[in-house]
């Protein structure tokens, strides 16, 4: 016996309201058989569910649009004047040797493709990682399972909380962090895709809908842990 639910289990699949039918247009699969393999015997899932699904913009962005902006005109503006120079386009460049004209463009070309999937790219791969993570409650553990070209599976020890704090928007969706993290976490929130975030903003139950409502549903677990 891999492990059983509450009778009352949660599900997140619309985008208005938590209930037990699977109704996700964009064929996801159902975050209770994913998440049921990680179950230990006897223990119980209270909640599943995954982030609020398509493209839509977070806090960080007021922050990464501007800044992704600056990158990108910056590159694009390098590298547009490092391919004129490279074909004589300058006439104090133009007697300079092949190699030489060739490095400014060679030079430039990852900084246009950073500024570029800063730009548009994050949006997809963020989009896509949400596709690709559940979150489950049990009596015992909250369980993080995320990954694009390969799933890892984060577990947090409800006797180990030391700190839970819920951020939530007037529509229902919301966050629910462990662990504190970094009081500058909020610039950085949606980029798990970068290399460290996950580290810097601590583990997060991203974006949820009914998020006050499995709020309540960890913090009771919680207390049945002491």
């Amino acid at each position: 016996m891999l492990g059983r639910y509450a009778p009352g289990i949660h599900r997140a699949d619309g985008p208005g309201q938590v209930t037990g039918d699977v109704r996700q247009k964009n064929m996801l699969r159902d975050p209770t058989s994913v998440l049921q393999p990680s179950l230990s015997p006897n223990e119980t899932l209270l909640w599943c569910g995954q982030p609020r699904q398509g493209i839509f913009l977070r806090a960080s962005d007021a922050f990464l649009i501007p800044f992704s902006l600056l990158w990108a005109g910056f590159a694009i503006v390098w590298e547009v004047m490092a391919i004129s120079m490279l074909f004589g386009s300058f006439s104090s460049a133009a007697s300079a040797p092949l190699g030489i004209r060739l490095i400014f463009p060679l030079f430039g070309i990852p900084f246009v493709l950073v500024g570029l999937y800063f730009m548009f790219g994050r949006f997809w791969f963020d989009r896509l990682l949400r596709e690709r993570t559940y979150y489950g409650v049990t009596n015992e553990r909250i369980l993080i399972k995320t990954g694009v070209f390969s799933s890892t599976l984060k577990s947090l020890n409800l006797r180990s909380l030391a700190d839970i704090s819920l951020s939530e928007k007037s529509d229902g969706f919301g966050s629910i962090s462990f662990g504190g993290g970094s009081p500058f976490g909020w610039m950085f929130s949606g980029m798990s895709w970068w290399p460290g975030m996950p580290t810097f903003s601590g583990p997060v139950l991203d974006s949820i809908q009914n998020a006050n409502s499995v709020y309540s549903i960890i913090r009771d677990a919680y207390a049945q842990q002491k």
